[in-house]
């Protein structure tokens, strides 16, 4: 569950006291990214606030946010993989979101020597102090939930704590997992009962031997969420005029290459469920939760070769054995090894 770093350093203020940081690298391949629609680039510029972890010691949370706010603004929170404890390794995703005219929070949690719920509360307390300390960057009656790997399987008991403990997400939410690692501190009980507007986007990756999509069909048919407000996608590894677009378990701003599979098959889709979440966008809708309509799984093209679609389907079942995967879903491990048949 390794995710990729980038570089990054700090510039000039921002009038909130934030930073601005730098530009994330280049894209790699023929296809660049979208100039329009889902997917392009927002007009904002990007600050950033850091402050000490409240759990980890010598780290710290971001704030990503809009430059310039005169008000608080919708907020994702973000829950990133194993080993990612530096904002750097995504910073494409967290730029993406602020130049929306959104905030997003990523709260660092260890990697070794910790136990699986030191980890969540790390995430936790983050997410909770920077929603208490910053009121007028973070609006939390419109809430997200994104998460990756060991974060995706976070991403989805966090989301309920926030969205029903705490009451975020009250005029919009929705949780965005892709490819997830184990789910704990996560009951039958709970999946039953996230708040009736969620929205849930699942994706998974077909060369990813890291993390048994069994894990992402379980929490996709188990949580009780309405089958028009959730959906599932595959993405399928191509090469494009000598270039390989992968889909692996790297494949959110891997350490070999940031592409167009970042913004077309994951910033795209989070675009449009942001819009559908927060602002009731048909389009959004049809973008992120279409069930198959063309605005959804159609992907570009370069000199008349195009992209794999990505598969879509609203009953996912699995495609390969267990023994693919370095984290199998029957393992012991797993709090919910019950659920992989």
């Amino acid at each position: 569950m390794i995710l990729a770093a980038l570089v990054f350093a700090c510039s000039k203020s921002d009038s909130a006291g934030g930073t601005t940081p730098a530009p994330v690298n280049e894209l790699s391949g023929p296809i660049q990214k979208p100039v329009s629609g889902y997917g392009a680039d927002g007009k904002n510029k990007v600050a950033v606030i850091s402050f000490a972890s409240p759990a980890y010691a010598g780290k710290n949370v971001d704030i990503f946010y809009p430059a310039g706010i005169t008000a608080p603004v919708p907020v994702i929170f973000y829950c990133h993989p194993f080993g990612g404890e530096d904002s750097t390794g995504n910073m494409g995703l967290y730029e993406f979101i602020a130049k929306k005219g959104y905030a997003v929070v990523f709260s660092p949690y260890p990697t070794l020597n910790v136990t699986v719920d030191q980890r969540y509360n790390c995430l936790w307390l983050g997410f909770k102090k920077a929603v208490t300390d910053y009121p007028t960057i973070i609006d939390t009656k419109k809430a997200g939930f994104v998460g990756y790997s060991f974060g995706g399987g976070a991403a989805i008991s966090l989301a309920w704590r926030g969205f029903v403990t705490e009451g975020w997400g009250a005029n919009g939410r929705f949780v965005f997992t892709h490819a997830p690692y184990y789910s704990y501190q996560l009951t039958d009980s709970m999946l039953q009962t996230f708040p009736s507007n969620t929205k849930l986007l699942t994706e998974i990756y077909d060369d990813d031997v890291i993390n048994d999509h069994r894990m992402a069909i379980d929490i996709f048919r188990n949580i009780a969420i309405p089958a028009a407000e959730k959906d599932f996608l595959l993405v399928k590894s191509a090469t494009i005029a000598g270039y390989n677009y992968v889909a692996d378990h790297s494949l959110p701003n891997s350490r070999t290459a940031f592409d167009a599979y970042d913004y077309y098959a994951i910033y795209r889709l989070l675009d449009g469920l942001i819009d559908y979440s927060f602002n009731g966008s048909a389009n959004g809708k049809n973008t992120a939760l279409g069930h198959g309509s063309a605005e959804q799984v159609t992907m570009p093209s370069y000199n008349g070769q195009t992209l794999p679609a990505l598969i879509e389907t609203g009953t996912p079942v699995p495609l390969y054995l267990q023994s693919k995967y370095l984290y199998s879903c029957g393992d012991a491990s797993n709090p919910r090894v019950s659920h992989c048949n």
